[in-house]
């Protein structure tokens, strides 16, 4: 009899475990106690760990304080908010931009966190979160100056562009003529000097050197209607874990994390 209690007692035991551990896997995310369960859900590369991708050389959305110290950037806070909210440990693996899509492909991380435009293209391979960055073209110019408030003015008008960007598509494609630079920090330099009348760039590109170089006096005279939206990129299969991640993105704007994240980097909330 004591025998046949023991046994009975071991089952019961038994049971009660298995029944603790599917009560656990089914709130997958939920908090940090639940991390493990979340990677049977979300198909993790590292169970309880959201490993994402990033280049680390990316000023100001992946890199490095001083050019050896802690990763940082709005992208990486961005993505450690989000792991945060789903209770997991986030880690992050630096690669180059041109084999990042390969290394998300090969299964060797859950995400890619890089400033990744959501294109027709891509989403044709990729599935994508919602937006956490929103963008538009801008035009450039001195303060002041009261020439330039339209697309449309750049007629006869010369612009600072590189001959590889799409901003000189647009320059041409609006009248100017445009005076051929390697990148931003030598247009605006033309620009400052008087020897451009404006230079066409991503608004981002504009706000950060307005966090780095408060005193410019340059000023936005006109934006494009369109938007560049970047977001996280997944493979296919991880639909559970994309729809995890947008809850995580709308509870994150919805309590101002973002705006906050965008504000230290850009001086302005980027995320819509």
């Amino acid at each position: 009899m004591s025998r046949t209690r023991t046994i009975l007692g071991i089952a019961a035991a038994s049971a009660a475990v298995l029944a603790l551990a599917a009560c656990s896997s089914g709130n997958a995310g939920s908090g940090s106690d639940d991390a493990s369960g979340a990677g049977d859900d979300y198909r993790l590369v590292k169970d309880g760990t959201l490993t994402v991708a990033t280049e680390g050389t990316y000023r100001p959305f992946s890199f490095h304080e001083d050019g050896s110290g802690d990763l940082v950037g709005y992208d990486v806070e961005v993505a450690e908010a989000v792991a945060q909210q789903l209770g997991l440990e986030v880690e992050f693996q630096e690669t180059q931009w041109d084999a990042i899509f390969a290394g998300l492909d090969a299964g060797r991380f859950d995400v890619i966190g890089n400033q990744v435009s959501i294109t027709p293209e891509r989403e044709e391979q990729y599935l994508f979160s919602e937006p956490y960055t929103v963008s538009r073209g801008v035009i450039v110019v001195n303060e002041g100056d009261s020439s330039i408030s339209s697309f449309d003015d750049l007629e006869g008008k010369t612009t600072a562009q590189s001959l590889t960007s799409n901003w000189y598509e647009l320059a041409t494609e609006s009248g100017a003529q445009v005076e051929a630079v390697e990148g931003w920090a030598q247009a605006v330099a033309l620009l400052e000097q008087g020897r451009v009348d404006a230079t066409i760039n991503d608004e981002l590109t504009f706000l950060d050197y307005l966090t780095t170089t408060p005193d410019a006096a340059i000023e936005v005279a006109a934006e494009t209607d369109e938007t560049s939206e970047s977001a996280f990129a997944f493979t296919q299969n991880k639909e559970a874990l994309v729809e995890a991640v947008d809850e995580a993105l709308a509870e994150l704007r919805e309590e101002g994390v973002l705006a906050e994240i965008g504000d230290k980097y850009f001086g302005a909330d980027v995320s819509e």
